[in-house]
């Protein structure tokens, strides 16, 4: 069936690129909204990897695939801000662990609110448009590309 919608044309990797950026920024915005326009993205990135136990600064680095450098300057920047804190990491030594603060954990209960309400909005214009959000078919793409090792969503720098 011919169609005169010219995304339907579109290549899969745009229209997949477009989607993230159009809901990503809806995401922004609410959260700025809410008072978190100090951060970023790739600072919600950040607190996913050092949820829960925290982590050093080169696991933090391997896990965004960036410089120990470049996590180093991150974390000495949401220090500063009070996100994250270091303290001595339990095995001892020179490492140090890096763990959120409540202000980030604070951050991330409402950007956790903000991104399920974005999604049942979406879902439910979606379904009235007789559609779903294709969840199913892009954890397919994912595996048939990706197999059993997931990769981590890594910041487009």
């Amino acid at each position: 069936m011919e169609t005169n919608e010219p995304l339907e044309r579109t290549e899969l990797t745009f229209l997949l690129g477009m989607a993230f950026q159009v809901v990503l920024s809806e995401f922004v915005s609410r959260l700025n909204a809410a008072g978190y326009a100090d951060l970023r993205p790739m600072h919600g990135l950040v607190f996913q990897v050092l949820h829960g136990d925290g982590a050093t600064s080169s696991e933090l680095a391997e896990h965004l695939g960036v410089t120990k450098q470049a996590a180093g300057q991150i974390l000495n920047d949401l220090e500063k801000r009070g996100y994250v804190e270091r303290r001595p990491h339990p095995a001892g030594g020179r490492r140090k662990l890096v763990v959120l603060t409540p202000k980030a954990t604070d951050h991330l209960a409402v950007a956790g609110r903000i991104l399920h309400q974005l999604e049942a909005q979406l879902t439910k214009r979606l379904h009235e448009a007789g559609l779903e959000v294709p969840r199913a078919e892009l954890a397919a793409i994912i595996r048939t590309l990706a197999g059993d090792s997931i990769p981590p969503l890594r910041p487009v720098w």
